[in-house]
């Protein structure tokens, strides 16, 4: 859980999706030579802007366990067209609009690399979710079972981007259920 590059005292300049994704990528590394971690165990877990970093480094670390991404974004051209407040963030960190600059938008979406990722996904999302819209998760689904990849969705119909504390708490613990079932990727 880390704070991104230019973010509540990260270093370096705001990223999203972009480099910043090698950030994610190292602190796996730095968990498979830890001594008290299961190099055998790791499971990459994002929120939001977190789903798409989890799914990026998935794509990149072939030995996860398992991905699960909550209320994630999995599309930065629908987050550009959804999110009229984060349009001229995506355009000054991105370097313009999706229509002028496809390819840049392309790159910083998981949906294109999917071929290469190897860990079962479970994907979460709010139904109601304004804040990353349900569609992220429609397409990711979709994409993935056309791959023939491991995924499981559990969609929520009354809850928005955030979940009432205890039905958070209860998802949590299911979804950490669900990562112990997964079994180890080799």
């Amino acid at each position: 859980a880390p704070f991104y590059r230019g973010n509540q005292g990260g270093e370096g300049n705001e990223d999203f999706a972009g480099e910043d994704r090698y950030d994610a990528i190292s602190a796996i590394e730095v968990l498979k030579n830890h001594s008290k971690v299961n190099k055998e165990r790791i499971h990459a877990f994002g929120f939001s802007r977190g789903g798409v970093m989890a799914l990026l480094a998935g794509i990149v670390v072939e030995k996860l366990c398992s991905i699960v991404t909550w209320g994630g974004v999995s599309d930065m051209s629908l987050t550009y067209v959804e999110r009229e407040d984060l349009r001229r963030m995506m355009k000054r960190v991105i370097g313009g609009t999706p229509s002028k600059y496809p390819k840049r938008y392309k790159w910083r979406t998981p949906l294109y690399e999917l071929e290469r990722l190897h860990a079962p996904v479970l994907i979460i999302h709010g139904v109601q979710d304004k804040n990353v819209s349900v569609e992220h998760a429609y397409r990711l689904e979709k994409r993935l079972k056309e791959l023939g990849k491991q995924v499981e969705s559990w969609y929520f119909e009354e809850y928005t981007h955030y979940f009432p504390p205890s039905i958070n708490r209860e998802t949590l613990q299911k979804l950490c259920l669900w990562m112990k079932k997964q079994p180890i990727h080799v």
